[in-house]
């Protein structure tokens, strides 16, 4: 017989899931999951009857990996990041690397490259895996068709024991450390005003990137509630390259009307820097800029960088507390101080 007469080429059944031995036993994914993974915390014993039952009922299979993560047998802790080379994420990561060596955990690490698609990718990846911790750091990215598929990534992962941190903005429902970009880049833009500065560039990257976003709209209200006219927008990418092409472009169209350029982020100001002196521009002389997050290269390059400082090495630090706390979900918000500098200098009355 041909394998049409016996039916034999339709798709097997997929196996039972958690989620189907939890609806089968009327109790939630995280009960069902503790019930079968041995811990009795919080599970009455008529559900931990009713979810073994719906278990053998099914032919589920516990996953192995996942009663690891609930048992706490592993001893990593998984941080996924958007660029290694950005020193804004290896200062986070001696934050993490920090807490989690106290805690007697092994951090291992794993590069986004900006892409939310790369990101899910990593994340399910990592489920195999079964780190103790996932901790995800980078700025979240709207309008990337991939925030559903990882919060249920993300929350299979904590449902069977795992813990999960995110450190950028609040927008999916686990820990999360945050950085106080709107108000930062608010306080600088009223400190460059008082230090003489009346008309500004910005260089921030797409929309649809929160972090820059967030500055760049608390940069130009705060020059708005102050009177000042409205900075000039130059769209670039979140990078050091970025920052050297809008600068690039400002020089060509001529920046007789701008006093000082605000760069989102400092690699972006250190990469405009080095374009304005490849054009015969000198930063803090001919034209003022500032960054934010105030990396360790910002008081290294000539002249020294202002920027918004950020506790990047606290933020991981942060992140691991949260990690290894009793509260399910927690958040900490992280404040960001301005700091002048020689590319910014004093300006005369004018």
């Amino acid at each position: 017989m041909t394998s049409m007469e016996t039916g034999s080429s339709q798709a097997p059944a997929s196996p039972p899931t958690l989620h189907d031995v939890a609806r089968e036993a009327g109790v939630s994914i995280a009960t069902a999951s503790r019930a079968l993974n041995g811990s009795v915390r919080n599970v009455r014993s008529e559900n931990a009857s009713r979810v073994r039952a719906a278990a053998v009922k099914l032919g589920y299979e516990p996953h192995l990996s996942a009663q690891a993560i609930a048992k706490g047998s592993t001893r990593t802790v998984a941080l996924v990041v958007r660029d290694v080379a950005d020193p804004y994420f290896s200062s986070i990561a001696a934050g993490v690397t920090q807490a989690a060596e106290a805690a007697q955990l092994i951090v291992t690490m794993a590069v986004a490259e900006g892409s939310p698609e790369r990101e899910l990718e990593i994340v399910k990846t990592l489920r195999g895996q079964r780190p103790r911790v996932i901790i995800v750091a980078g700025s979240r990215i709207d309008g990337a068709g991939t925030r559903d598929a990882l919060v249920e990534e993300l929350a299979e992962y904590r449902n069977a024991g795992g813990r999960v941190v995110m450190i950028s903005q609040r927008d999916l429902p686990f820990s999360t450390v945050t950085i106080d970009n709107h108000d930062g880049a608010g306080r600088l833009a009223r400190a460059l005003l008082d230090a003489g500065y009346r008309r500004f560039a910005v260089f921030h990257a797409p929309a649809e990137i929160r972090t820059s976003r967030e500055r760049h709209s608390g940069f130009a209200a705060a020059l708005r509630s102050s009177g000042a006219p409205a900075p000039a927008a130059i769209e670039t990418g979140f990078t050091r390259a970025g920052g050297y092409d809008a600068a690039r472009r400002l020089v060509e169209r001529g920046f007789e009307d701008v006093e000082a350029v605000f760069a989102v982020n400092d690699v972006m100001a250190i990469g405009a820097m080095t374009a304005f002196r490849d054009a015969g521009v000198v930063p803090g002389r001919d034209i003022g800029v500032a960054g934010f997050d105030d990396i360790g290269s910002a008081v290294d390059v000539v002249p020294s960088l202002t920027s918004v400082a950020v506790p990047l090495r606290e933020a991981g630090l942060s992140a691991m507390r949260l990690a290894l706390s009793d509260e399910a979900t927690a958040d900490v918000c992280l404040p960001a101080d301005v700091v002048l500098r020689e590319s910014t200098p004093p300006r005369p009355p004018a």
